[in-house]
């Protein structure tokens, strides 16, 4: 007669049946504590992203580049489906079988290993550049507190270029921003020339932003663009207001770049654009750049704010309603919940501002604005010296 089981039988019966998942969530456990230890070391994170990281990213973006839509989406799509269906099957096997418990515990720990080995590679390929060289550390422009002054004249610059650039782009009968999408992508190419001359480190192979299939999604959740360091593809809402399309794709292009920081981002999509010899594109960062240093202006001083809006022309004002109108109607509790989400996501690579992190780069834009200014006072000052 054989004997019953006992416990301590049953527990290692449910071990040995559990080990490689056991052995696969270890692995992944390992993988991410290797990244927490190597992150606090600068010299050791740069030799990373310069050696492996940044090399993986360039082969799958050229790769990924050789196809027209975004290889992320599929990617997304087919491991929401592949979930559903682990699901599935762990529900109908353990309604047909026994050992429910060691299906359910396989079911639950195969997908936390899958999850957290997700998140390792997310980590790896780009979690590690918000602590490697940032912008700032290569290009010795410093964030530095702003005064009401230099914030005043830094957003009259901004407002003057908006002015400048906004009769150069096409327009439809509301005196709305209008021109063709597909030149906008297609125009993407080139737009980092200008700004690499500047600064050198900038300098990549160029690869086309993807157009995303769920750019309504994106617009709920309150998402202008996302870089995909997997595939390392740029994809664009391209449902949102096309004024600003063209910075949304420079931001997303600096991320591509190696840029982590959304304040940093944000910067270099602006002087990308501005010093890409493109009108749509100039009067895209301009606008960009205006509505963060606006914004700000407001909080600080409403009278000077006004005086600098008042002097956008009627063009340039028309872009900034629709863009509002256009975002007023997502805001919803699931934007809400994104916008947390994605806080939470900022702050677990210690980026302390969150989401305020994208208007930091007033910061910058006003230290670019002061050096520029300073430079070209220098420079006249050389020129009349030569003069007398």
């Amino acid at each position: 007669m054989q004997q019953a089981p006992t416990k301590k039988d049953k527990f290692f019966d449910l071990l040995s049946n559990l080990k490689g998942h056991l052995l696969s969530l270890l692995i992944a456990a390992v993988l991410y504590i290797g990244y927490l230890l190597i992150r606090n070391s600068r010299q050791l994170t740069n030799t990373i992203l310069d050696h492996l990281t940044t090399p993986y990213k360039r082969m799958m973006g050229a790769l990924c580049d050789l196809v027209p839509f975004s290889v992320m989406e599929i990617i997304v799509l087919l491991t929401i489906l592949v979930v559903l269906a682990v699901v599935i099957r762990c529900a109908v096997l353990a309604i047909r079988r026994g050992k429910r418990l060691t299906v359910i515990l396989r079911t639950i720990i195969g997908l936390a290993a899958a999850g957290l080995l997700i998140w390792d590679g997310y980590c790896w390929l780009w979690g590690l550049n918000y602590y490697g060289d940032s912008f700032s550390d290569k290009s010795g422009l410093s964030q530095l507190p702003v005064s009401e002054e230099t914030l005043y004249q830094t957003t009259v610059y901004y407002a003057d270029l908006a002015n400048k650039y906004a009769a150069g782009v096409s327009r439809d009968e509301n005196g709305i921003f209008n021109e063709e999408l597909d030149r906008i992508f297609a125009g993407s190419g080139s737009i980092y020339a200008g700004i690499v001359r500047e600064y050198p480190f900038l300098d990549a192979p160029s690869r086309t932003p993807k157009r995303m299939i769920a750019s309504e999604f994106m617009s709920q959740i309150n998402f202008t663009g996302v870089y995909f360091p997997f595939t390392s593809e740029t994809n664009i809402n391209d449902q949102a207001p096309s004024a600003l399309i063209p910075s949304t794709i420079a931001h997303e292009l600096a991320h591509q770049r190696g840029i982590a920081a959304e304040q940093e981002a944000n910067f270099v999509a602006v002087r990308a654009c501005l010093t890409s010899g493109e009108d749509v594109y100039a009067y895209s960062g301009a606008l960009l750049a205006y509505i963060y240093l606006g914004n700000a202006l407001y909080e600080t001083d409403r009278d000077a704010w006004a005086e600098v809006y008042n002097s956008l022309s009627e063009e340039v004002r028309a872009d900034l309603t629709a863009n509002n109108l256009y975002w007023d109607q997502y805001r919803t509790k699931k934007a809400k919940a994104a916008e947390k989400v994605y806080e939470t996501f900022l702050s677990s690579y210690d980026q302390q501002l969150g989401m305020k992190s994208y208007g930091a780069c007033v910061d910058l834009l006003a230290a670019d604005y002061m050096q520029k200014m300073q430079d070209d006072r220098k420079d006249y000052l050389e020129n009349v010296d030569g003069i007398s």
